[in-house]
């Protein structure tokens, strides 16, 4: 009888106007979050008269490409008025090689602290994992000595090894807890079969991480592409990566304040990241979860 009385109409109409304010809460609260980037889509179509003479909520009367062509292309960074095109690419050049590089030791370092155990492997570890922890600030001198008696200063192979040094730590962590969930008997029957380190590791291993890549792989290229400081601490001139270049374009103060192409720049720059959030984010909540338990 009691539980006959838990689907009562009016227990229904009540769970009803939950869901309502519920959904009622998360709509407000998407709006919310979503209006900026509305704005800033939305000024980046349109000319500076409107922009000046009109609502910043207000939808282009006309839309307008031509501020994310000068971004793009035209616009005066510095000296050079080659817009942010170089850039971007010194970033693609940049981050590629490092989230490849990165993900590769991360993946082998965690495979040997799990399955090839050795003495004060556990030590190793956590002084890798101290590197998590490590403020960009503290290594910035000791960084730039290195990359000068190696002669790789302000180029993008120095910050290449920047970042792949840097990333591996997280790398580790994330291949370490990931491999401990695989059974250890499948590494002692591959040995057993003569199979060697990098056999298992390429056979059976890699075969059985493509969860944790992702997440590797979408952790270090966000990181690396977002990357300000190290950017603008190696590297000048045309060596630099995109987002110094958009801070050094939209802090430019010749002439008229060109609002929309600050805001085409902007997106410019996020898009890579949005775009391999928009198609890899949900196996990274996949990737992170799968090694959360062992067994």
């Amino acid at each position: 009888m009691a539980d006959s009385a838990s689907f009562t109409p009016g227990n229904t109409g009540s769970n009803l106007a939950l869901r309502l304010a519920l959904w009622t809460v998360l709509i407000v609260f998407a709006i919310w979050f979503l209006l900026p980037a509305y704005v800033v889509v939305g000024t980046s179509l349109k000319d500076l008269e409107e922009i000046r003479g009109g609502s910043l909520l207000a939808l282009p009367h006309e839309i307008n490409f031509s501020a994310w062509r000068h971004a793009w292309s035209e616009a005066c960074i510095g000296v050079e008025c080659s817009g942010l095109e170089p850039y971007f690419w010194n970033s693609v050049g940049m981050a590629i090689p490092s989230v490849i590089i990165s993900t590769l030791l991360g993946a082998l370092t965690g495979y040997a602290l799990t399955k090839w155990k050795f003495k004060g492997a556990n030590l190793v570890f956590a002084m890798i994992l101290f590197g998590c922890f490590v403020p960009f600030q503290v290594v910035i001198l000791p960084m730039a000595q290195t990359l000068g008696k190696i002669g790789i200063t302000n180029t993008v192979y120095g910050l290449i090894l920047v970042h792949s040094v840097y990333g591996m730590a997280f790398t580790t962590l994330f291949f370490r807890n990931y491999y401990v969930t695989i059974p250890d008997e499948l590494v002692r029957a591959a040995t057993i079969d003569g199979a060697g380190f990098f056999t298992i590791f390429r056979r059976i291993i890699l075969p059985l991480s493509p969860p944790i890549i992702v997440v590797s792989v979408i952790w270090q290229f966000t990181q690396i592409w977002n990357d300000f400081l190290f950017g603008a601490s190696f590297t000048t001139g045309g060596a630099q990566p995109i987002m110094v270049a958009m801070n050094n374009l939209v802090n430019t103060t010749t002439g008229v304040k060109q609002y929309n192409v600050d805001m085409a720049a902007a997106l410019i720059t996020a898009a890579p990241t949005l775009f391999v959030y928009i198609i890899a984010g949900r196996y990274f909540v996949r990737g992170l979860t799968a090694g959360s338990v062992k067994g």
